[in-house]
């Protein structure tokens, strides 16, 4: 055997390998090939994949702006000129960083030694920008405070610590049709790239106006109405602009083309270098006192930056927040649910872990507690949902099959904390792209949606549509959901009334509704706790297996989709 090898048999037999369960360390369900310098690399692997979420997640969320007030005049873009408005929001920038970097280090750490799985956590992208640009709004024009969008945030984590104990969490992903729930990451996607491609958060290259409601931007700022931020002329002329499509978006592209890991960020960090110098027509640190701040803070390059504006700042008086306060817990609810739960189950069977049977996957349980105390541990932090993050692939692709891949990710996050000067000059024209590129990731989901049913598909499209064109992920989800009720409630009911002759178009192929859960709704400990089990904390498989009969669909049912006649509960007892 080589060095290597040796010296993964020796941590797999010590502790800490039969404590990730790595192969050769005896655990009865040890991981098989997982090896310690593998699981290593997969950590990095992951870490390069998604650490562009300290520099993106702390510049959608900075435009909210956070705890700073903005002086309104009559001027929209009042708050963009003033000088101490923006070094304010520098400010806020660099805590988010910490923040972002903080939040991911515990959480992707807290899954792997917890839930054992190859899985990190961030804050999640599409839930920044609806917390940023929805909730709270732009600057603060939303009907939420940035402090009471965090209270929301932060009550959202405790009911899903109630509804992960239960076992909840599956069956409301469940609950919503398949093509709504296909249909809310690619709209989320779509919602996405129309950021990267705005002035705010993006490259710049649209605007909105008054008699169209995008027109084509891409200007510098004395070309700009300074009324409406409308490009007067000299469109598509700012070299910013094309320095984050050329540098950005077709290196970035042309990078994961050929599957080159690190794609993202090193794109990101070809744009930032190119900005950072102060002659430059392109310079993130022009000579006027909110870019001579940020440059003094730029040069520290090493420094721990004290999160100043945004540490627990909740606000619990929601008498005047009226009806937004509860929507934006329930879109929270619902989003987070879906982008979860989604990210950990389609992880979770690249990895291998998933049970057929039960659809569930080994360390669940734990994974959705960890998701649910991450998200309001972040909320005090002034951060945005955190969610588990597709970008594991990477890690579980180099062949990461434990939690060790999860806590070297949580480790570089962790040191990552010391580089906030560098992560917060990272200007939005470099990160504008990598939405596009993110939101053009996220889009593959459209594939799978039933276009073939106009039942299911119509609804489908109407929350792909009115995501970006509302800039709301709430008001997609809800024009979704109500259309699929009213077309599918009138085609039951015309088909009812007709005596089953007349039908919709395609029935045959609509999508079943899958409410329904391989082993009934609860899960298996609470069921032998109500059964008045004394050890209801550990596992009966023969009596679990007779549970998941009793409340799942028999094989013969699933096989020929007819009853199959039940045989006594007390007959199957042991």
């Amino acid at each position: 055997m080589t060095f290597i090898d040796r010296f993964n048999r020796r941590v797999a037999t010590s502790p800490v390998g039969r404590f990730f369960r790595l192969e050769f360390s005896g655990h009865p369900k040890e991981r098989k090939g997982s090896r310690f310098f593998t699981e290593i690399r997969a950590g990095l692997a992951t870490f390069f994949a998604m650490a562009y979420i300290i520099a993106v997640n702390s510049t959608i969320t900075s435009e909210s702006g956070g705890t700073c007030v903005c002086p309104r005049t009559e001027a929209d873009f009042a708050c963009d000129l003033d000088q101490e408005y923006l070094m304010c929001l520098g400010v806020v920038k660099r805590d988010i960083v910490t923040a972002t970097a903080a939040i991911a280090a515990l959480t992707s750490f807290l899954m792997g030694i917890g839930a054992n799985i190859p899985i990190a956590c961030a804050p999640g992208m599409g839930l920044n920008a609806y917390f940023a640009y929805q909730v709270v709004g732009y600057h603060g024009t939303g009907p939420v405070s940035y402090e009471l969008a965090l209270t929301a945030v932060f009550v959202e984590g405790f009911v899903f610590i109630g509804l992960s104990i239960l076992g909840m969490r599956q069956w409301l992903a469940r609950a919503i049709p398949a093509s709504i729930k296909l249909a809310t990451g690619a709209g989320i996607g779509l919602y996405l790239a129309l950021i990267g491609l705005t002035y705010s958060a993006g490259i710049g290259a649209i605007t909105g106006a008054m008699s169209t409601p995008l027109e084509l931007a891409g200007c510098t700022a004395e070309y700009k109405d300074p009324d409406t931020g409308v490009c007067l002329s000299h469109k598509m002329r700012n070299p910013t602009l094309w320095l984050g499509i050329f540098c950005g978006g077709i290196f970035t592209a042309m990078l994961m083309m050929y599957r080159v890991k690190g794609a993202i960020i090193a794109g990101i960090a070809l744009v930032s270098i190119v900005s950072w110098p102060r002659t430059t027509a392109v310079t993130y640190f022009p000579y006027t006192p909110v870019g001579n701040d940020n440059f003094n803070f730029f040069k520290d390059v090493v420094a721990f930056h004290k999160i100043e504006k945004s540490l627990n700042v909740l606000q619990w008086d929601i008498s005047g927040a009226g009806p937004q306060f509860g929507l934006a817990l329930v879109t929270f609810l619902y989003v987070d649910i879906l982008d979860c739960t989604g990210t950990l189950y389609s992880m979770a069977r690249f990895a291998g872990f998933v049970d057929e049977e039960t659809q569930d996957f080994e360390g669940s349980a734990m994974a959705y507690m960890v998701d649910a105390i991450g998200i309001s541990i972040g909320s005090l932090f002034g951060s945005p949902p955190v969610t588990a993050y597709i970008e594991s692939g990477a890690g579980i692709s180099e062949g990461g099959k434990t939690g060790m891949t999860a806590c070297v990710t949580g480790l570089c996050f962790f040191i990552s904390i010391f580089f906030a000067p560098i992560f917060a000059s990272i200007p939005p024209w470099a990160t504008g792209c990598t939405l596009i590129l993110v939101g053009s990731m996220m889009m593959r989901s459209a594939a799978d949606i039933n276009w073939a049913y106009p039942g299911d598909a119509i609804p489908a499209f109407i929350t792909l549509l009115c995501m970006p064109m509302t800039y709301s992920i709430a008001y997609g989800l809800i024009a979704g959901i109500i259309t699929y009720i009213i077309l599918n409630t009138l085609a039951w009911l015309v088909e009812k009334a007709s005596g089953g002759r007349i039908v919709p178009y395609a029935k045959e192929v609509k999508d079943p509704w899958t409410w329904k859960i391989k082993g009934g709704i609860l899960p298996m400990w609470l069921t032998r706790l109500v059964d008045g089990k004394r050890d209801f904390w550990r596992p009966h498989p023969e009596l679990d297996a007779e549970e998941r009969d009793s409340h799942g669909e028999s094989k013969l049912e699933k096989e020929n989709g007819r009853a199959e006649a039940a045989t006594p509960r007390h007959h199957r007892r042991r």
